[in-house]
């Protein structure tokens, strides 16, 4: 059995890392799966991860969760769908925060959890108080120009952490191209022959080896990053 703590570290990794790119939601969900056993620790690190990085990160976990519950009911890891389950108000509120910083999220969220509710992993009554929260929250002029008040507690904790709800040139360019690259995958998948991501899951699995050496120092490097970057950012 892998070391929790690395396991922790290595997901951590995987979640700070994911991008529009289907295969980095796929390598992540593969890895969660090939360590179940401990599927508690990685729930919460979901859950720590959605409330500590940038707004575009969140997005990018919000479309992992989808993923990750649906590969998981088909493989029979029942507990990170019911776990999510329990915990998708907390999910939302950090993905769509009540300052208003995520009114640039508020899309993919309603779009994620009509995808749940469409694949019975959530249900309709859920969805539709879930919506309520969310249409308190869809209330940006622009969705790149969300900004919670700048005296607000929430907005200079935010400003510390590098969370902040205005998103700089860099983070807008950033969005726009994971969401054309999403765009560009849904149209593929149209004209997918069935079984395609099947073999990608299975190729994955067998090349998602155990935690080594590398797989700890760069998360060990990861993390030192990220703790420079609130400090300094």
């Amino acid at each position: 059995m892998a070391d929790p703590f690395e396991v922790r570290m290595r997901f951590t990794t995987l979640l700070s890392h994911l991008s529009a790119s289907h295969t980095s939601l796929q390598k992540a969900a593969v890895f969660a799966l090939k360590n179940r056993e401990m599927d508690e620790d990685l729930h919460s690190c979901i859950l720590e991860q959605l409330e500590r990085n940038s707004m575009n990160n969140r997005a990018n976990i919000m479309y992992f969760i989808e993923h990750l519950c649906d590969l998981a009911n088909k493989e029979g890891a029942v507990e990170f769908v019911r776990m999510m389950q329990r915990d998708i108000l907390r999910v939302v509120e950090a993905v769509c925060p009540v300052d208003g910083s995520g009114a640039a999220n508020v899309r993919v969220v309603r779009k994620v959890l009509q995808a749940l509710q469409t694949k019975s992993l959530l249900l309709p009554e859920t969805v539709s108080e879930l919506e309520a929260v969310l249409s308190a929250r869809d209330i940006a002029p622009h969705p790149f120009l969300a900004e919670a008040p700048a005296n607000s507690a929430s907005h200079q904790k935010a400003a510390r952490n590098g969370t902040s709800g205005r998103l700089d040139k860099r983070q807008i360019e950033q969005r726009i191209e994971e969401d054309r690259e999403r765009h560009k995958r849904m149209r593929e998948s149209i004209w997918a022959v069935n079984g395609e991501d099947d073999a990608e899951m299975e190729k994955l699995w067998d090349e998602c080896s155990e935690i080594n050496e590398d797989d700890y120092l760069e998360a060990e490097e990861d993390a030192i990053e990220r703790n420079l970057g609130i400090r300094f950012g």
